[in-house]
């Protein structure tokens, strides 16, 4: 028996729930602009009520912070199986996000530009293990990646750069995660869904001057 199966009914009816809410709203998002989706439409590709759909999540909002946390929690899973620290993680993370964007190329995009409308950005949803194992059954150990979602990814890692001397020991921290953040969303806006095949080459080469950057700050 898997672990999936062996979740409590109640759990996994639960878990199932939240994940068709997010999947109708990645499918719609490949032909929609975020704005133009209704939860009424959401709920029918979902088949769900509208008040079950508002008793998992209060906004739309919630949702899009939902599904921004899934596509974290696979990052992270992705870095924490690739055997490397520092930088080397960074550049993974970021190269594995690209392979997102590239899978849902109308998506991230739509999510960004959302995110950076709203005056108040929700809280970052937590995942059940019963979520976590339904979302990425092939995933093995998923149900053990700690929270935090990208920052929670990148942080240790830029931190472990410094400890290590990959960045200067005068590096500060905060406004290297600024650069990261910026980057990150930067990169696939600027390219637009047309350029999503890009994104790839275009992070790591911003993520090379961002280095760059941060060395030559510190001075000799």
């Amino acid at each position: 028996m898997s672990a999936s199966q062996k979740i409590p009914l109640r759990e996994r009816k639960h878990a199932q729930t939240r994940l068709k809410l997010s999947q109708a709203m990645v499918a719609q998002l490949e032909t929609q602009p975020l704005e133009a989706l209704s939860v009424r439409g959401l709920c029918e590709a979902a088949e769900v009520s509208e008040a079950t759909f508002f008793n998992y999540f209060p906004r739309k909002a919630d949702l899009v912070a939902y599904v921004s946390a899934l596509w974290a929690l696979e990052v992270a899973w992705q870095v924490s199986h690739a055997g490397t620290r520092g930088l080397a993680a960074v550049g993974v993370a970021f190269d594995h996000a690209a392979r997102q964007i590239q899978r849902h190329p109308g998506v991230m995009g739509e999510i960004i530009a959302y995110q950076a409308r709203l005056r108040e950005r929700p809280e970052p949803p937590g995942l059940s293990r019963a979520e976590r194992l339904l979302a990425y059954p092939d995933l093995p150990g998923i149900e053990d990646i700690p929270a935090g979602g990208l920052e929670g990814v990148l942080a240790p890692n830029l931190q472990h750069a410094i400890d290590t001397g990959e960045l200067p020991s005068n590096t500060h921290l905060p406004t290297v995660m600024v650069s990261l953040a910026a980057v990150f969303h930067g990169v696939p806006l600027a390219l637009g869904p047309g350029g999503a095949q890009g994104v790839g080459s275009r992070y790591r080469q911003q993520l090379a001057l961002l280095w760059a950057g941060v060395r030559a700050m510190a001075g000799p």
